[in-house]
């Protein structure tokens, strides 16, 4: 079985690509922007440029089982993520009409497309949307690409990841954020950061991954859209605390000025995830400690 994973060279990409290279009769495909010769991709593509055409020729060339999309743009501004978070699905979805019709196509949403929830409601996969910010919007957009064509044909479903952390988080992230001000702070200096109020639901990268593996390999049709989180709200502040004693760290955190604009706009989400349970027999497997362990873990082996 061939797999092409785009974005393979990113945060979620990477766990994705890392966990199908275990499976025995899976030859994984790398696509992406990426030009860093350590990681190397079968297909150098920027899904916010490509034509049609072009990208159906490549498809035709690497003849791809399945695609899992895990290309995207979490900053920048409003044209790029547009470009990236939007046209990119729509151009993926046309080109595997006319290249590779029967492909699964396994895309990664947001829980940005959500937006605004009341405090202690559960989102379902039918749970009105209302994404704030270009972000949200913006993934929203190619949410619909992916299950408009679904509806007319192509075999595709939606992933909507919640708040993935662990291991290769990024800077842009709170976790990531959080591990390099902690790495600077250590041991008993002063981190400082916005606002913490807000009530997420973090999932492992490494969960996240292994559902992606499933909604990819499993036989038969899937639900348009599925959750992904761990059916858990916690609060940003509890993940703060849970970073500072993975590090070991004495000193103070404290709160100063707004959060994110995202976080003031919605200050709650928990996911409800009976659905890919039911679909792909998918549950979270690690906790908030595992996740934030093995992400200082891997900050110990970087010099500061």
């Amino acid at each position: 079985m061939r797999i092409l994973v785009l974005g393979s060279t990113g945060f979620l990409g990477g766990h994705v690509a890392g966990q199908l290279r275990t499976l025995t009769g899976v030859r994984v495909l790398g696509g992406g922007r990426s030009v860093d010769p350590g990681l190397p991709v079968n297909l150098p593509v920027d899904l916010a440029a490509i034509s049609v055409a072009g990208l159906a020729r490549s498809l035709r060339a690497l003849a791809p089982d399945a695609v899992v999309n895990c290309a995207g743009a979490v900053s920048g501004d409003p044209v790029r993520m547009a470009e990236t978070n939007a046209r990119g699905p729509a151009v993926l979805c046309e080109a595997l009409r006319e290249a590779a019709p029967a492909v699964r196509l396994v895309h990664f949403g947001s829980a940005a497309e959500y937006g605004p929830t009341p405090a202690g409601q559960t989102l379902t996969e039918n749970s009105p949307v209302s994404p704030q910010g270009s972000y949200g919007a913006t993934k929203l957009a190619g949410s619909y690409a992916v299950t408009e064509a679904g509806r007319t044909g192509l075999d595709s479903v939606v992933l909507r990841v919640f708040n993935p952390v662990g291991p290769g988080a990024p800077a842009t992230s709170l976790s990531g954020r959080l591990a390099d001000e902690l790495r600077r702070a250590l041991p008993d200096g002063t981190v400082r950061v916005g606002d913490l109020s807000a009530y997420r639901d973090f999932v492992d990268v490494r969960d996240v991954a292994r559902a992606a593996v499933l909604a990819a390999t499993s036989p038969g049709a899937l639900p348009p859209v599925l959750n992904i989180g761990s059916g858990t709200a916690t609060r940003a502040r509890e993940l703060a605390q849970e970073m500072a004693r993975a590090a070991g760290f004495r000193g103070p955190i404290e709160e100063r000025g707004a959060g994110s604009q995202r976080s003031s706009a919605v200050s709650w989400q928990r996911a409800g995830i009976t659905a890919a349970a039911d679909a792909l027999d998918w549950r979270p497997e690690l906790t908030l400690a595992d996740s934030l362990s093995a992400l200082w873990a891997e900050h110990t082996r970087v010099p500061a």
